[in-house]
């Protein structure tokens, strides 16, 4: 079992996951998270961090798309350790349908 990022991640990128975790398993995008899931330890301190509860295991039904994308862009975007503020608007994008088709940036993000 991993940790998987989901969609409503995407325009939130809240970073309370980042901070806790003992392996430094997650990559950063321009506007979302990702978990790289061969360096995800299991141990699940990340999910209940996640304000947007974007954060599932990847045990629930209906995640291997979320599998693959955090598989795919774990491994070209940059690592992150570091938990920097929130974009302003991200409780605005909390909880929004339809992000990955609408939002979704597959360009890095800065990293440490």
């Amino acid at each position: 079992m991993t940790y998987v990022v989901v969609e409503n991640c995407i325009k939130c990128k809240y970073m309370d996951c980042v901070e806790v975790c003992p392996v430094d398993c997650f990559y950063e995008g321009e506007n979302m998270l990702v978990i790289h899931p061969d360096e995800c330890i299991d141990c699940g301190v990340c999910e209940p961090e996640c304000p947007a509860e974007a954060i599932k295991p990847d045990t629930e039904p209906g995640l291997e798309k979320w599998l693959k994308l955090n598989l795919e862009l774990s491994a070209s975007w940059p690592n992150v350790t570091v938990k920097r503020d929130a974009p302003p608007d991200a409780k605005e994008f909390d909880g929004k349908p339809g992000k990955l088709e609408a939002y979704f940036s597959a360009n890095p993000g800065p990293g440490d």
